[in-house]
């Protein structure tokens, strides 16, 4: 009877010894301040749920319209926006491309990183879904209409001006030539310069009503 409780003593404590060794060879680390082991725990890489892509040195003619069409031969893409400047509306060379399957968009990272187009490497990066900017998408379906340059500049050159604008202008004007004349004769070019046409312009006269 006594050979028997010594021996089920010693299973039960090699059982129990074995099953120690096994978690400590399960766990990560042992805390300094003792105790048992513990393990870490598992966290999910948040880049593999990522859909959207950080595309750095865009060559000038590479917009919209040819980023989805070169881009779509990997995948189904939900939203393209190139980053421009707002009062010119020109392209800053970054942008970023969110496509429907997180596979995709980590192949097409993988493919296009420092990948050589119109002589320019693209920078292609996958960005964590926390990093992602909630205003990122705003007004990403936004029509884009280039600024009239040409329109803007002829309507400021024909405004209506008042006697004392017209002066200042015509005395710019002036101050300008008188410039370049002192820049001509200090470099011994004997020439004539033209008369500005319009540089005399008469003060206006003052009404005088009787009573």
């Amino acid at each position: 009877m006594k050979a028997k409780k010594s021996m089920m003593k010693r299973v039960k404590k090699g059982s129990t010894e074995l099953t120690a060794a096994r978690k400590d060879e399960a766990a990560d680390f042992l805390p300094l301040e003792g105790g048992p082991a513990r393990k870490l725990p598992i966290t999910e890489n948040s880049e593999n749920k990522s859909t959207v892509l950080y595309i750095g040195r865009i060559p000038h003619g590479f917009y919209e319209n040819e980023m989805e069409a070169f881009f779509k031969q990997f995948g189904e893409i939900r939203k393209i926006r190139i980053a421009r400047n707002r009062k010119t509306g020109k392209s800053k060379h970054f942008g970023f491309v969110q496509f429907a399957s997180p596979e995709v968009a980590k192949i097409v990272a993988e493919t296009m990183h420092n990948y050589l187009l119109f002589e320019h490497l693209l920078q292609v990066q996958i960005i964590p879904p926390e990093r992602v900017h909630p205003k990122l998408w705003k007004g990403v379906n936004r029509f884009y209409k280039p600024l009239d340059w040409v329109r803007i500049e002829r309507k400021r050159h024909n405004k209506e001006r008042t006697f004392e604008e017209h002066k200042k202008l015509v005395d710019g004007i002036l101050k300008r030539d008188q410039k370049r004349r002192r820049k001509i004769e200090a470099a011994g070019i004997e020439y004539e310069c033209p008369e500005i046409v319009g540089s005399d312009v008469p003060a206006p006269k003052k009404i005088k009503f009787e009573d």
